[in-house]
């Protein structure tokens, strides 16, 4: 049943048939948040995106270990070699520790996430967590001549690791026309080039966040935290690393360099980067006020949106794209895709009480090839999930007499659909997830309604049905008493 996967390598620019290191196990690190503040649209989309593959890759039967960081320490604002720490920063704003910042907002990603129903990773990681790693990289790329102190400060020689090397492979940039890019050094500069970055970084009188080191009392740069992390649970080479469309340049580059410095080697095989979104048409920004936060886009909240959606449709929403396409939030789109997704849910809900029959008048086993040809497909989901609406077309007709499948393509159906639908794209019914209380609510008046009908109430009975169709809620009375569904 299952064909060849094949992913689009960034690092080459093209899909390529996926060859894991080791034939069973996969390596997959991802570039977790930042945490200083709410996690924002653009980065849920990033890591929905990753742990739909995560899912497909253990559906294909691989064991994953799958590693996404947190950054609580290094990095600079603009993501630049100079300014003040984003962590250090919030901290001394809101008179906290950093540490107190830090864990506010990782339990607030996390409670996110867990909101959109992804899996966590196989090992998270902190960056000061792995301080010591990180000093002994800087010490092992300056014993190669590769990165030189200044002021207490450690830079990478990116000019010198070129001559072995090629910055700039993963971006496909060259490095002259970097260098032209940049701006001239004055004298005050620490760095030789303004193309080196910062491996470590001497602190300030007033920077809170900061460690010994054989070169003074300071933090890692911003792309160390990365390679120290995935060297030690991934190994000197691994298989996928992903991470959203900005991160490509300059941190996965320096990632490259770094790796290739201390091993003599690219420390990744395959490189993965989700793009971006965009709201009502115009990048998302803070600074221009068209940015939607999860909760907002959950409550409604705002006036961005009509409405809120609930964070499974907003999954659905988001694997109606492809992870390199860019995706646009809008109300109007929003709709639509949660149309789409309660015909899907209502229909693989129809498939336990499909009648069968001695022959199906579909190839069964051809619609099943096309779910896993969409997901071989560099994890195209959106052709998946377009499978899926003919499939449901198709039951749809044997529930009504017009087709016919037997009991056996009726199981696989089944089978293959779930795990499809719940396992690989990581959707559920909404009554299952974050929507208790309303499946609690739907009991109590399923009862009075009974209790109506049992009276002979009928007004009453044919009131509650109709007051319920018109908030979308729809209920079936059958021989096994009255079912619901959202439509």
């Amino acid at each position: 049943m299952q064909k060849e996967l094949k992913i689009y390598n960034t690092l080459s620019g093209q899909k390529e048939v996926f060859v894991p290191i080791h034939a069973d196990k996969v390596g997959m690190y991802v570039c977790g948040p930042t945490v200083y503040s709410d996690v924002h649209l653009g980065n849920c989309r990033t890591f929905i995106s990753f742990d739909m593959i995560y899912r497909y890759l253990l559906y294909l039967g691989y064991k994953v270990r799958y590693v996404r960081n947190i950054t609580d320490a290094g990095h600079l604002e603009n993501d630049a070699d100079e300014g003040e720490d984003k962590i250090s920063k919030k901290a001394r704003l809101e008179e906290l520790e950093p540490m107190e910042i830090v864990q506010k907002y990782t339990v607030g990603f996390h409670a996110i996430l867990k909101q959109f129903n992804t899996l966590p990773p196989s090992i998270e990681p902190t960056a000061t967590g792995h301080i010591i790693e990180q000093i002994e990289i800087v010490k092992d790329i300056i014993a190669k001549g590769l990165a030189y102190e200044s002021n207490g400060s450690i830079y990478f020689d990116v000019e010198k690791h070129n001559q072995k090397h090629d910055y700039g492979v993963l971006s496909k940039r060259k490095i002259e026309d970097l260098i032209s890019g940049t701006r001239d050094l004055d004298g005050q500069d620490e760095k030789r080039s303004p193309l080196d970055f910062a491996l470590w970084k001497k602190a300030s009188p007033f920077h809170i966040m900061r460690w010994p080191s054989p070169w003074s009392q300071g933090f890692p740069g911003w792309h160390l935290e990365c390679t120290a992390m995935s060297q030690k649970y991934l190994g000197s080479r691994f298989d996928i690393h992903g991470g959203g469309m900005d991160l490509k340049f300059p941190h996965h580059e320096c990632e490259i360099a770094q790796g290739e410095a201390v091993n003599g080697h690219s420390p990744v095989n395959y490189w993965m980067h989700a793009n971006m979104l965009t709201l009502n048409g115009k990048k998302m920004s803070k600074s221009t006020g068209n940015n939607l936060l999860p909760e907002e886009l959950f409550t409604g909240n705002t006036d961005l949106l009509d409405q809120g959606f609930h964070p499974t449709v907003a999954r659905f929403f988001m694997m109606q794209a492809h992870y390199r396409s860019e995706l646009d939030f809008s109300s109007e789109a929003l709709k639509a895709s949660e149309k789409g997704f309660h015909k899907l849910m209502n229909g693989i809900k129809a498939l336990d009480k499909l009648p069968t029959a001695n022959t199906s008048s579909e190839n069964v086993e051809l619609l099943l090839i096309r779910l896993h040809d969409a997901m071989n497909d560099d994890f195209n989901t959106p052709i998946l999930i377009a499978n899926l609406f003919e499939i449901i077309s198709f039951t749809n007709k044997v529930n009504d007499g017009n087709a016919s499948v037997t009991e056996k393509d009726l199981n696989d159906l089944k089978t293959v659909i779930h795990s499809m639908v719940f396992d690989v794209l990581g959707l559920t019914f909404l009554e299952e997830v974050g929507n208790d209380k309303l499946a609690g609510t739907m009991e109590v008046i399923l009862t009075l309604r009974k209790n109506a009908r049992d009276q002979k109430d009928w007004g009453t009975s044919d009131l509650i049905r109709d007051k319920l169709s018109e908030v979308g809620i729809q209920i079936k009375d059958g021989k096994e008493g009255t079912s619901w569904t959202i439509s």
